[in-house]
Protein backbone atom coordinates (compact mmCIF):
# COMPACT_ATOMS: atom_id res chain seq x y z
CA UNK A 1 0.00 0.00 0.00
CA UNK A 2 1.44 3.44 -0.96
CA UNK A 3 1.26 5.68 1.99
CA UNK A 4 3.41 8.86 2.02
CA UNK A 5 4.23 11.50 4.72
CA UNK A 6 2.09 14.24 4.60
CA UNK A 7 -1.30 11.63 3.25
CA UNK A 8 -4.24 12.00 5.62
CA UNK A 9 -5.77 8.33 6.26
CA UNK A 10 -9.86 7.83 6.61
CA UNK A 11 -10.09 5.23 8.86
CA UNK A 12 -13.17 2.54 9.07
CA UNK A 13 -12.70 3.44 13.36
CA UNK A 14 -12.49 6.35 14.66
CA UNK A 15 -10.05 7.69 17.32
CA UNK A 16 -11.27 8.31 20.84
CA UNK A 17 -12.04 11.64 20.43
CA UNK A 18 -14.80 11.04 17.78
CA UNK A 19 -12.40 11.97 14.88
CA UNK A 20 -11.41 9.32 11.91
CA UNK A 21 -8.79 11.04 9.70
CA UNK A 22 -5.24 10.97 10.66
CA UNK A 23 -1.76 13.03 9.73
CA UNK A 24 1.10 10.76 8.32
CA UNK A 25 3.72 11.75 10.25
CA UNK A 26 6.19 9.04 9.05
CA UNK A 27 5.97 5.71 7.49
CA UNK A 28 8.26 2.29 7.79
CA UNK A 29 7.34 -0.83 9.75
CA UNK A 30 5.47 1.98 12.07
CA UNK A 31 3.53 4.41 11.26
CA UNK A 32 3.59 7.81 13.34
CA UNK A 33 0.25 9.42 13.15
CA UNK A 34 -1.56 12.57 14.70
CA UNK A 35 -5.42 13.06 15.12
CA UNK A 36 -6.76 16.20 13.15
CA UNK A 37 -9.14 16.72 15.99
CA UNK A 38 -6.93 16.55 19.03
CA UNK A 39 -3.34 16.26 18.38
CA UNK A 40 -2.35 12.89 19.86
CA UNK A 41 0.22 11.35 18.15
CA UNK A 42 0.46 7.55 18.33
CA UNK A 43 3.52 5.04 16.83
CA UNK A 44 1.01 2.07 15.29
CA UNK A 45 2.68 -1.05 13.19
CA UNK A 46 2.10 -0.95 9.77
CA UNK A 47 0.36 -4.26 9.30
CA UNK A 48 -2.52 -3.29 11.45
CA UNK A 49 -2.81 0.60 9.97
CA UNK A 50 -3.31 -1.11 6.67
CA UNK A 51 -5.85 -3.48 7.41
CA UNK A 52 -7.88 -0.61 8.88
CA UNK A 53 -7.31 2.10 6.24
CA UNK A 54 -10.76 3.49 4.45
CA UNK A 55 -9.25 6.06 1.93
CA UNK A 56 -6.10 7.94 1.35
CA UNK A 57 -6.41 11.46 0.89
CA UNK A 58 -3.76 13.09 -0.66
CA UNK A 59 -2.91 16.60 -1.88
CA UNK A 60 -1.24 16.48 -5.23
CA UNK A 61 1.49 18.78 -6.07
CA UNK A 62 1.96 20.20 -9.48
CA UNK A 63 5.94 19.73 -10.32
CA UNK A 64 7.04 23.06 -12.23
Amino acid sequence: MDVRVGDILLMKKPHPCGNNQLLVLRSGMDFRLRCEKCGREVMVPRAKIEKSIKKIIREETEND
